[in-house]
């Protein structure tokens, strides 16, 4: 059996190991397997330090084993988990071997919070140099900044570059008469869109004629608008290449942004709105195309799905890691994919590098009661979805009666509006304030809460009524009918009285427990067969 290395791990483990003690190896050897270049690293459960296989009960059950990713993914910077774990049954006992994939290029992986790394055969603080090691790898291959070879002015559109001029005023006013008085080439290298007046990828990508796409070969530089109904067949697209600086508003103006008419409800909700906030377009749009990999040579996609949603899409890994650590942060990021690219941005008025962009999509989507941005990071690619209408009146009044909910509050609330798995943290911090209830997964608005805000029938919609209640109305419906009640009209009956939360399975056995115990009541009597029940009532 090979020894312990930076990217190998042994772990007896017999019968329970601590979960941080856990996370912490998997940053370590995540970020190890980067700085070796190696596939993958290896952390096994059930081998002493000997080498010897002595077996392991670590999470027996199947379930628990898998629902790990899940729990490490929680923890993890950019959500990643473990490639796969694997069960060996071996004659000394059973072996669990964890494989761990390296840190994505220039992004270290952190567990909690902090760095790990390994020093031999001992986990500890990732240092310094290590961390920076890894950071550097997206500096040294930033692709925005390449020369593009044969390229000049000639190659770029001119409405492109009177209207980054324009911006470029709006950014800096105090030398905006200055400006006028550059030449193109001048103005190009002040923007840092050029250099030493080299026509960057950059500066194609953003300012280039359409034709000019092929300067950035393997690169795509296209954006693709497609238009959908919610039963997902495609009605129309249309495909937008350079110059990026105009394409933004023209992929604008294809979104139908209708207006949005609510419920009435007192003088909670406005009348009607525009279904996205003008500046979340926009943000969303100009953060694919800041962070787009053009290395994968993949386009960005906008997917508008009739008056329900709008998909942004954009190829590569989320360098900050995860959405929650842009929420909370109040600084710019510390590193860019393409930072040349970037800042060429903030030139031309595109971005800010404050930081606050993300931020203030969700709280666009508050203040119109909507639900929050969702954004799934798998898969090397960034997709977000901004919704365009309220999933759920009840959430809404939620948010208009409680100002006072902060937006970390919020975002885990809409979490349970959509039925989406909480963490221990985020079930904690609900129920501290009395928000939910119930039993994991399926949690509940509290009643509380519900009564505060007038929620109480779609309350009891989804907890339903108590077992008495339909124990009687079971009773009432078989007294009524003299000849007996098959099950399936009993179970007609109750059905859509049962709670939302339930599953077709559940739904079925708890019909079933009722008739049960009536029949064990002596209130009941089947005088069918198993397979066709036919109840009737004991007077």
């Amino acid at each position: 059996m090979p020894a312990e290395t930076e990217v190998l791990e042994f772990k007896e483990a017999k019968n329970n190991y601590d979960f941080k003690e856990l996370g912490k190896y998997f940053s370590a050897l995540n970020n190890e397997a980067n700085l070796k270049n190696k596939p993958y690293a290896w952390l096994i459960f059930g081998v002493n330090n000997q080498k010897k296989v002595v077996g392991t009960q670590y999470r027996a059950n199947r379930k628990d084993l898998d629902h790990l990713k899940y729990e490490i993914a929680e923890k993890i910077n950019n959500r990643l988990t473990f490639i796969e774990i694997h069960e060996l049954q071996t004659a000394e006992g059973r072996v669990i071997l964890f494989q761990i994939p390296p840190a994505p290029l220039g992004i270290p992986t952190a567990f909690g919070g902090f760095f790990f790394g390994r020093d031999g055969e001992s986990a500890g603080p990732l240092n310094i140099e290590e961390i920076e090691r890894i950071r550097r790898q997206i500096i040294i291959s930033d692709w925005s900044i390449g020369i593009c070879q044969g390229a000049s002015i000639d190659d770029l559109d001119n409405e492109a570059i009177a209207k980054a001029r324009a911006n470029y005023k709006i950014k800096n006013p105090r030398i905006a008469q200055e400006v006028d008085d550059w030449d193109t080439a001048k103005f190009l290298n002040k923007a840092k869109l050029s250099i030493n007046g080299g026509i960057t990828n950059s500066c194609i990508l953003l300012l280039g004629k359409p034709e000019s796409e092929h300067f950035l070969a393997p690169a795509i530089a296209r954006i693709t608008w497609v238009l959908k109904n919610t039963n997902n067949e495609e009605k129309d697209y249309e495909h937008f290449s350079c110059p990026f600086l105009l394409a933004i508003d023209k992929v604008f103006a294809k979104i139908r942004n209708l207006k949005y008419r609510y419920i009435k409800d007192g003088t909670l909700f406005p009348e009607e709105i525009e279904r996205y906030d003008p500046f979340n377009i926009k943000e969303a749009l100009s953060n694919c195309i800041a962070h787009q990999d053009y290395t994968l040579s993949s386009r960005i996609s906008v997917v508008e799905v009739e008056d329900e949603q709008l998909i942004f899409t954009n190829a590569g890994e989320f360098l900050p890691g995860s959405i929650e650590s842009v929420l909370d942060s109040d600084q710019p990021p510390l590193l860019y994919r393409n930072s040349f690219l970037v800042q060429a941005m903030v030139n031309l008025n595109m971005i800010d590098t404050i930081g606050s962009g993300i931020k203030r999509m969700f709280r666009s989507q508050r203040e119109r009661f909507f639900p929050m941005p969702d954004y799934d990071l798998s898969g090397s690619k960034v997709k977000a979805v901004i919704t365009g209408k309220v999933l759920d009146m009840e959430y809404a009044r939620v948010l208009a009666r409680h100002p006072d909910l902060s937006l970390d509050e919020i975002i885990i609330l809409d979490k349970v509006q959509k039925k989406k798995e909480l963490s221990e943290n985020e079930i904690i911090k609900l129920k501290v304030r009395k928000l939910i209830e119930g039993r994991k997964p399926n949690f509940i608005i509290s009643e509380q809460l519900a009564v505060k805000t007038k929620q109480v029938g779609s309350y009891l919609k989804t907890r339903g009524f108590d077992k008495q209640y339909y124990k009687k109305l079971v009773l009432e419906f078989i007294n009524k009918n003299k000849y007996g009640s098959a099950k399936s009209e009993i179970r007609e009956l109750l059905w859509k009285k049962l709670p939302e939360l339930l599953t077709d399975t559940q739904k079925e056995t708890k019909i079933s427990n009722i008739l049960r115990e009536l029949r064990q009541e002596n209130k009941i009597v089947n005088t069918g067969n198993d397979a066709k029940p036919n109840w009737i009532s004991i007077k």
